[in-house]
């Protein structure tokens, strides 16, 4: 029996995943897109036993949520299923990669208990796969933990998202353009949550839906003087003043539950985070 299976280990996130995994000692079987797709039963009939699965495989980019629905829902939602199905047939722990489910807050900073409102078709088909969850441990016992990851950034992140497309931009030294420059978001460096998911290992019972996130926001003009600062530029910056569909104004994360349940609290803010991704890139 492998210590952990990794789904998803071809992904910015599941790659680095592996390898902390593995540095540490365990035995780890990564699971990525060469081996079939999560939605069919098939491939998860053919993974052997193990005590953990890493569930970080699934669809991902907001916008492609919009006119991709199906898809994310077989990915997100029926390859959840199955993870959970493998879990009870093995008697295995799943740590589940959430995402921000919570739409526009009703307060700051946000509570795992908070009311969950998904405001694009991502968000919600990650906010139906915790009720899989949360359903499998309550009546099926399966141990579960969820981490609802904020906004990750670090190298090797894909470059439509902001900070990669920003960080390009001033590589090239090229005008900077944004749509809005208000936004403000709880970015969390992708060493921090590879911290939170090792430690989710040692839950041993139970539900746990869990924040990780830095604790602070940062808007987008922020978060390009930090990068601008730490190049040593000073490229013009454009915006349109277009406010994107369902724009959250500020997103901030509690995460006293993540310090109480796994012993976990960030140790990377945004600009040594920033400088650091510089330097790996």
């Amino acid at each position: 029996m492998v210590d952990a299976i990794v789904t998803g280990a071809g992904g910015f996130l599941g790659r680095r995943l592996v390898r902390r995994l593995e540095q540490a000692g365990f035995d780890v079987l990564a699971l990525d897109r060469t081996h079939g797709d999560i939605s069919e039963e098939k491939v998860w009939q053919e993974l052997p036993a193990a005590r953990t699965l890493f569930h970080l495989a699934g669809r991902t980019f907001v916008p492609d949520s919009w006119t991709q629905g199906p898809s994310f829902t077989a990915a997100n939602v029926l390859g959840t299923q199955h993870a959970l199905n493998w879990c009870k047939r093995h008697k295995a722990k799943l740590v589940f990669a959430s995402a921000y489910v919570y739409g526009v807050p009703e307060r700051l900073p946000i509570h795992e208990s908070d009311p969950v409102r998904p405001n694009n078709p991502y968000a919600l088909s990650k906010h139906l796969a915790e009720q899989l969850c949360e359903f499998a441990a309550t009546h099926e016992q399966i141990p579960v933990v969820v981490l609802r990851l904020f906004n990750i950034y670090g190298s090797g992140q894909r470059p439509e998202f902001l900070i990669p497309t920003l960080l390009n931009r001033i590589r090239t030294k090229q005008e900077i353009q944004v749509l809005d420059l208000s936004p403000r978001r709880d970015y969390i460096f992708v060493e921090d949550v590879l911290s939170a998911f090792a430690k989710a290992m040692d839950v041993v019972e139970g539900y746990h839906c869990i924040n990780i996130g830095s604790g602070m926001s940062y808007s987008v003009q922020e978060i390009i003087d930090i990068l601008q600062e730490a190049a040593g530029t000073d490229l013009p910056v454009v915006s349109s003043c277009t406010v994107r569909r369902n724009e959250i104004p500020d997103v901030r994360a509690d995460i006293t539950r993540a310090r109480t349940v796994l012993g976990w609290w960030p140790e990377w803010d945004l600009p040594a985070g920033m400088r650091a991704m510089m330097k790996e890139s």
